[in-house]
């Protein structure tokens, strides 16, 4: 079946945009909330000396046995229901209205950001697989098959969550990346997604037209998720590609989520 888009007009000046937030994205009764338990991680095999909070959010009601996981890196941001992207209500959301199952939501914070997030090995992944997961396993099942395990974030976020699928497509199969900071990786994802073997992972990514760089010939945010998305789309890949209007921002990264989870799981 076929979808009509209502008409909206494109935006001239867009250093001033600024997108609304869908139904999805705001508490809604009577549906039922997902418990939220905070845990901490210290003495990282992974990255030594590091401490940091992870958060995990089951759904309300489930079925018994390993449920499908998402990975939000920068946890306390995507968790804040007060902040653009609202993601554990945006989970409840979903799973209430049946368009995703049950999915475990895992916030985890980084311990060194950039040193973490902008690596182009698979130091993070490796360490979501086989420190942070294993932990979430204690509290509630979580499955281990690559398709019921995404991963999202936003910036340098965004930018991990597709490294760490692309070097464990075992252990990740689904991808959202917001305004991600591919410049900042030392990676040629383009080049490397034409030459390699296909992974079996589907991805979305989402950028703005004003995000950094814009309109410049080196380090440009939005040239650099053009050019990944082309590539992906030219080696047959499951990918979805998202352009906004608005800056390097989470607002539209934020109210794209509902959809973007909805995408994944379709």
């Amino acid at each position: 079946m076929g979808h009509r888009v209502p008409y909206t007009s494109l935006p001239i000046d867009q250093t001033e945009v600024t997108y609304e937030h869908g139904p999805d994205s705001g508490t809604l009764s009577p549906v039922p909330r997902g418990r939220t338990t905070q845990l901490s991680i210290t003495g990282s095999r992974a990255f030594p000396g590091t401490t940091r909070s992870l958060w995990v959010h089951a759904p309300a009601a489930a079925p018994t046995g390993p449920l499908p996981v998402v990975v939000f890196q920068d946890g306390a941001g995507f968790l804040d229901p007060d902040d653009e992207m609202r993601a554990a209500v945006v989970l409840d959301n979903l799973v209430a209205a049946a368009v995703i199952p049950p999915v475990v939501g895992v916030f985890v914070d980084p311990g060194n950001r950039n040193a973490e997030y902008d690596a182009p090995d698979a130091t993070y992944a490796d360490f979501l697989v086989d420190e942070v997961l294993p932990v979430v396993g204690e509290l509630v099942p979580v499955s281990d098959r690559p398709e019921d395990r995404a991963i999202c974030g936003f910036s340098s976020g965004g930018s991990a969550a597709f490294t760490a699928a692309w070097q464990r497509p075992d252990a990740f199969g689904k991808v959202i990346g917001l305004s991600s900071s591919f410049p900042q990786v030392a990676a040629d994802y383009p080049r490397l997604v034409a030459s390699e073997p296909v992974r079996p992972i589907r991805v979305l990514l989402q950028v703005g037209h004003r995000d950094l760089g814009w309109d410049e010939v080196d380090d440009n945010w939005v040239a650099a998720n053009l050019e990944l998305g082309a590539a992906l789309l030219r080696r047959g890949y499951d990918v979805r590609l998202v352009v906004g209007d608005g800056a390097h921002d989470g607002n539209h990264g934020g109210v794209v989520l509902p959809d973007a989870l909805r995408w994944l799981w379709r």
